[in-house]
Parts: C-alpha cells; sequence; structure tokens
C-alpha cells in the first residue's frame, strides 16, 4: 500500500491544486509533496528488509497489471524524488507566478509520474508513466519559461516524442516474444528477451537504449538539453536536472541491462566510448561558458557520461556506485540550481562576468553556494567523494581498456575542478559591484538549502544507510 500512495498523493495533489485559485495551489502542492516525503521514508526503510510489492489487474486483454515494485534501488529514487519536490516547493513557496494553480498541478503530476517510473513493474505501466513524467514538463516549459521557451520546448518535445516511440516499439515487441500471453509483467519481458537470438536482441537494444539515452542524456542525444535547462523556470530545470535524467539511467539499470544481455554485451564498449567522449566534451564546453545556467548543465552532462559508462562496465561496485551517485548528484544539482535562481532573481543576470562580491552581502548564500559546488566536483567528505570513487574503480576493473578509460574518464574530474572553481570565484568572490544590496537567504530558502547541505555533508560522512539499501541491487544487476 505504501507504494500506491506514493502515486496516488502526487496525483490528488496535483489535481486539487488545478481546482484551488490563487497561492492556495502552492499550499495543496506542498501538503502532497510533504505527505509523500512522509510516505516514502517509511517505503525506503520497509524495502531495506525485502522488496514491497503491490499488484492489482489493470487492462487483462492487452496483458498488463498494475503492478509496482520498490526494492531498495526503486525507493531511494522514489525518497530523493519526495525530497527534491518538498524542498523545491519549500524555497519557492514565497515567489509570485501567474496562473499558480496551473503550474502547481502541472509539478504534482510530473511528480506522481516520477514515482510511477521508478516503481513500475510491467512494461506498458512503466511507458504510461514515462509519459506522465514528461508531459506536464513540456506545458510547465513552454508557459512559463524564457523568451526562447518555444524553440527548446520544441526541440525537447521532438527528442522525447521519437525516443519514447522506439521504446514503446521495443517493449511491445518483446511482450510479443512472451510464450504467446502477450505478458508485460518485468520477469515475463526478462525472459522474452533473453530468448531472443543475439541479432534481435542487437536491435532491440537500439529501440530502447536511444529513448534512455535522450532523457539521461548522454553524447550525442544531449543537444536539446542546455537549451531547455536554460530556459525554464528554476523548478523546472530541478526537475528535469536532478530527476528526469535519472529516469534514464534507472530504465538502463532495470529494463535494459536484464532484458536484452546478448545485445548489451555486443554494443557495452560502443556506449561506454561515447559516454566518455561526452565527459569530456561537455566538460570542455562547461569551461568556457559566462552563462551559470549553461555551465551546470553541460557539468550534468559529464557527470551523467561517466554513470552511463560505468553502467555498461559491467561491475558490481561500479553499478552500486551508480545507485549511490544517482540519489546524490540529484541532491547536489537540486542545491546547485536553486542558488543559480536565486542569484538570478536578486542580481537579475546569470553572466558571471557581471556578478561577484556574494561572499559580502549574502554571505550565508556563498557559504552553501560553495559547499554544494565543492560537492559536485566530489571533494572528500561531500556526499559525491564515495560514489564517484566507487565508479572510477568500476571503469578501471572492468571494462575493455579499463585503465585508459578510466584515465580519459579522469579528465571530466580535473576540467570539473576548473570549471566550478571559475564559477565560484566569478560569483562568490571579488569585489562587489558598487551599489549592490541584496538580501540574503529568507527564512524559506533558509529551511531548504540546510536541508539540501545537511545530506551532503552527512553522506559525505556516512554513506553506509544508502550503500545497505543498495548492495544486493548492484549484485543483481551487475551479475
Amino acid at each position: 500500500m505504501l507504494l500506491l500512495l506514493l502515486i496516488l498523493i502526487p496525483i490528488i495533489a496535483g489535481i486539487l491544486s488545478f481546482t484551488v485559485k490563487g497561492p492556495g495551489a502552492r499550499t495543496v502542492a506542498l501538503g502532497g509533496a510533504l505527505a509523500s516525503l512522509a510516505v516514502a521514508v517509511p517505503a525506503t526503510l520497509n524495502s531495506g528488509a525485502g522488496p514491497l510489492s503491490y499488484d492489482q489487474a489493470w487492462i487483462p486483454m492487452l496483458g498488463t497489471r498494475f503492478s509496482l515494485y520498490g526494492d531498495g534501488m526503486s525507493t531511494m529514487l522514489c525518497l530523493l524524488v519526495s525530497i527534491v519536490f518538498s524542498v523545491v516547493l519549500i524555497v519557492n513557496n514565497n515567489k509570485s507566478l501567474d496562473r499558480p494553480n496551473a503550474f502547481y498541478g502541472f509539478i504534482m503530476l510530473s511528480q506522481a509520474g516520477l514515482m510511477g517510473v521508478f516503481l513500475a513493474y510491467d512494461a506498458l505501466l512503466f511507458y504510461f508513466f514515462w509519459e506522465l513524467a514528461l508531459i506536464p514538463v513540456y506545458f510547465l516549459c513552454s508557459y512559463w519559461g524564457g523568451e526562447k521557451r518555444i524553440t527548446a520546448t520544441f526541440k525537447f518535445f521532438v527528442y522525447t516524442f521519437v525516443g519514447s516511440l522506439m521504446m514503446l516499439a521495443g517493449l511491445i515487441y518483446l511482450s510479443m516474444q512472451t510464450a504467446g500471453v502477450n505478458s508485460y509483467a518485468w520477469p515475463d519481458i526478462v525472459r522474452a528477451g533473453a530468448s531472443l537470438s543475439p541479432d534481435k536482441q542487437q536491435w532491440v537494444f537500439w529501440l530502447m537504449f536511444i529513448a534512455f539515452a535522450i532523457k539521461m542524456p548522454i553524447f550525442p542525444f544531449h543537444t536539446w538539453q542546455p537549451d531547455a535547462y536554460e530556459q525554464s523556470p528554476t523548478p523546472v530545470t530541478i526537475i528535469l536536472s536532478a530527476l528526469m535524467v535519472k529516469m534514464g539511467l534507472y530504465a538502463v539499470l532495470r529494463w535494459l541491462l536484464p532484458v536484452v544481455p546478448a545485445g548489451v554485451d555486443y554494443w557495452s564498449h560502443f556506449v561506454v566510448i561515447l559516454s566518455v567522449i561526452g565527459i569530456v566534451y561537455a566538460s570542455c564546453l562547461a569551461i568556457v561558458q559566462t552563462d551559470m545556467k549553461r555551465l551546470v548543465a553541460y557539468s550534468s552532462i559529464a557527470h551523467m557520461g561517466l554513470m552511463s559508462a560505468v553502467a555498461f562496465s559491467h561491475s558490481v561496485i561500479g553499478t552500486h556506485g551508480i545507485m549511490l551517485q544517482m540519489f546524490n548528484h540529484g541532491i547536489t544539482i537540486t542545491g546547485m540550481w536553486l542558488i543559480i535562481g536565486m542569484v538570478e532573481q536578486r542580481w537579475g543576470t546569470r553572466n558571471m562576468t557581471k556578478l561577484g562580491g556574494m561572499a559580502t552581502v549574502a554571505p550565508r548564500m556563498a557559504i552553501a553556494f560553495v559547499i554544494i559546488s565543492l560537492a559536485s566536483v566530489a571533494l572528500p567528505l561531500t556526499n559525491g567523494f564515495v560514489g564517484e570513487f566507487m565508479m572510477f574503480a568500476g571503469l578501471f576493473g572492468s571494462a575493455d581498456n579499463g585503465m585508459m578509460l578510466m584515465v580519459i574518464a579522469g579528465l571530466g574530474v580535473i576540467l570539473g575542478a576548473v570549471y566550478t572553481l571559475n564559477m565560484i570565484q566569478n560569483t562568490a568572490y571579488g569585489e562587489a559591484a558598487e551599489g549592490i544590496k541584496v538580501a540574503d537567504l529568507s527564512l524559506n530558502e533558509y529551511v531548504g538549502i540546510a536541508v539540501i547541505v545537511g545530506i551532503i555533508l552527512i553522506l559525505g560522512v556516512y554513506p553506509k544507510p544508502l550503500l545497505d539499501l543498495t548492495a544486493s541491487v548492484a549484485g543483481a544487476i551487475a551479475k
């Protein structure tokens, strides 16, 4: 029942938000997010003792059921979704919006879709929630985005729509191979995929992988991402960057690696090479950016490139590191986008050449910004370090030419330090512009940022709870 509540609560909150006028919609959405968090915590703790499940008839004539499954990886990601939505809504609690009822209604429907993606144990149900998570974001970007939102949203829609159709075709084909019963249940899909000839597995691999690669995104399927992140309002950018990229990576781990093992074996090295190229390419582009949003957008591509490379390296320790890093990256990037949103609101620009002196005029914001930025480059004692170390160990030990690939991917760490420290120097330090007076963190912003910084520091020192939660899942996926 806990798993069902994780989906029902944001759906109900979203529907109620549409019906409430004025700032009441924001209160309803925040209440729904906090209620989801209250359910996600016990669900995550209970999944540590064994997977949770929920199964009911849905559309029998299509061979599909409303089947949910919550192991350590799934419930951990649902916990991440709940934390991020709660923090985002707390920080934005005093922000004014045009048509807030529609905005918060779409926000909560997107949360319901994300929960469903991470819990679905039926392929058609998985596809349904995949679309439910994406469609509200399309409307959020196209109405509440920046000046170039229409172009960015159209590009985002075309990429994701084409990928989704390819994935649906692959899932339907796999269902047709399930011993004549046309089942979409995860165990039946896994057996059907493994029963295909290696040649068939190879083209099914691409039908599904392209959809997941677009969502992560990895090179060369990434070109929609910087524009979409730049033009989206900050809460939507956070949903895209902290959570929806995890949809693609989660789908690789749950719905690709176990389903077409021969196709994965054949194409793994090629995908690892693409991912490593993306790490260096995106890092170099990040270095030359002056817009903070575009810089962080490219840094996100580099981080996801490393996770993608390790996912196809067939390493238990690397896969375990991915699961830890999915959670940690979501927390860190949320904090980064929140700070950037505050900078843009107060200074009226994201251009780093026009910024400086944050530590003088807004010291609490500057401290949080420095901690979050250092966590993004995996400084020891921050949450990013352990997961990144495990991923590099996995890439080094398991991939073909692992040492060379690890060295090239390691350039991303060096380049990441360059563009991150440059951003800190240009934004937090230096001389404040004459006459600039901005407010430091307000109470709600302070609460939201304190949650993010607290998680960064706690998991940096003691990541064992997440490692214990996902250990058995990592071993099963990378076996």
